[in-house]
């Protein structure tokens, strides 16, 4: 998979950071995935949706180790049509959206957040965006 968007925080992506992706699924290949990294190296938050089995799969990558992947089937992708994923956090999970549709909650296994300083977005295919913005977790 090639290098589509990568962006680095020093005080930390995670959290209160939005990242927004937009993209066509055209083939039935499971190519496409998003990762938080650490200073360390760690992943601490790895998302991949796969179209072969509708799911969305959530891991984290610590120590050398993966941990115990999550599976969502709640998959509102559908192939052949354009896509949206919004990764947020807070300060207990990653939250994600598809399709205006709460498709996953992961509780952070990496602390302390502050050092989630990377996020990189892969795909054998062009994006048609990718946006990057801090929320404001304290707003009403």
């Amino acid at each position: 998979m090639a290098l589509q968007f990568e962006a680095f925080c020093a005080e930390g992506l995670a959290p209160g950071w939005s990242l927004l992706v937009q993209g066509h699924s055209d083939s039935g290949e499971d190519k496409f995935e998003i990762n938080f990294l650490s200073e360390a190296g760690d992943t601490a938050f790895h998302i991949k949706p796969r179209f072969s089995s509708a799911t969305m799969v959530a891991n984290a990558f610590q120590g050398g180790h993966w941990g115990q992947e999550e599976v969502s089937r709640i998959f509102p992708l559908v192939l052949g049509e354009p896509f949206e994923i919004e990764v947020s956090s807070d300060a207990q999970h990653f939250h994600v959206q598809t399709q205006a549709h709460k498709v996953l909650q992961f509780a952070h296994r990496h602390q302390p957040l502050a050092a989630v300083t990377r996020v990189q977005v892969l795909s054998d295919h062009p994006l048609a965006r990718v946006e990057l913005t801090r929320r404001c977790l304290s707003c009403g």
